[in-house]
């Protein structure tokens, strides 16, 4: 099992007694954007953050769970996503280079799961949070997600969103326009990406799993040809030079997101293709897929796994 693979169940399934340090990169620039991580290895330490510069007041965050992004200056930080609960600690340490969390002005939820939502509890209590009107529904009730054995119990309060939108939102904050655009039945019932104009930045939440199967919820509203469409419908508002955080694996660009959606179109074909011969889903797992696939079973998923995510997906 890989280190992402572990690290993901274990957090789902377990809390943890976390340290506060906090690990620095220095500046990333687009052309080696590709470069800040390898799929199979993009976390930091556990109870620690690695930082990467984007721009002088855009930064990547990156922890145990998923991705966060930061956008800092003098109206106050702007926070998308904040890991695990158990993580907390660590993410208060991150931030006070940038200001601290009494700094914060606003905290964005891609989605409601675990992993990037944890940090409501404590975050929320500094900043209104915002996100699609569903991640509001699913954090105020119990959920569950079957596939790792995870439950939610109800958010309290002051970790739900106190500011929802239905299709989009824009934020103007730091001299930078954030545009929230809501991506139905990908991941979720609920994904948002963040669009950041000016400085042609993209937070893409668990709509992209850098370099890996994702884990798509089909159980939750999530949908593998409904991903597929929602990021083809995006890649027009990015070109050579934009800079992608994605839910998890390393910092991005326009050509990893489009091999990418390659993957989920090629290996949704080959799913298409057995089912239409007839193949039951056991059947399908045991004939797998075409070995052009194989780097991507290096993180969360395997061959599998992924095979039954998009059968069900059909």
């Amino acid at each position: 099992m890989s280190l992402i693979r572990k690290r993901f169940l274990l957090g789902f399934l377990l809390s943890c007694i976390i340290s506060t340090t906090v690990l620095s990169k220095t500046e990333v620039s687009k052309a080696d954007a590709s470069k800040a991580g390898a799929a199979d290895s993009h976390h930091a330490p556990e109870g620690s953050y690695q930082v990467f510069d984007l721009t002088s007041n855009i930064k990547m965050l990156q922890g145990k769970g998923g991705n966060i992004g930061v956008l800092v200056g003098e109206e106050g930080i702007v926070l998308i996503d904040d890991d695990y609960a158990s993580m907390s600690d660590a993410l208060t340490a991150a931030l006070v280079p940038f200001g601290g969390v009494e700094k914060l002005s606003y905290i964005i939820n891609t989605h409601w799961h675990g992993d990037h939502t944890g940090g409501n509890h404590v975050m929320g209590l500094e900043a209104s949070i915002v996100a699609h009107e569903n991640v509001r529904q699913r954090l105020m009730t119990r959920q569950e997600i079957k596939a790792f054995g995870m439950v939610s119990e109800p958010y309290p309060e002051v970790a739900l969103p106190s500011v929802t939108f239905r299709e989009a939102l824009s934020l103007y904050i730091n001299d930078e326009q954030l545009q929230l655009i809501h991506l139905p039945s990908g991941h979720t019932d609920g994904d948002s990406i963040v669009y950041f104009k000016k400085a042609n930045v993209f937070h893409l939440g668990d709509h992209f799993f850098n370099g890996i199967f994702p884990f798509v919820d089909v159980e939750n509203g999530g949908n593998v040809l409904m991903m597929t469409k929602n990021l083809k419908g995006i890649l027009s508002l990015m070109n050579e030079t934009s800079l992608i955080i994605p839910g998890h694996g390393p910092l991005a660009t326009k050509l990893d997101l489009i091999s990418f959606i390659d993957m989920l179109s090629g290996t949704t074909a080959e799913v298409q293709a057995m089912k239409a011969k007839g193949l039951s889903v056991t059947q399908m797992q045991e004939k797998g897929l075409s070995d052009h696939w194989d780097d991507w079973a290096k993180g969360l998923l395997n061959a599998k796994t992924w095979i039954g995510i998009i059968d069900s997906s059909l």
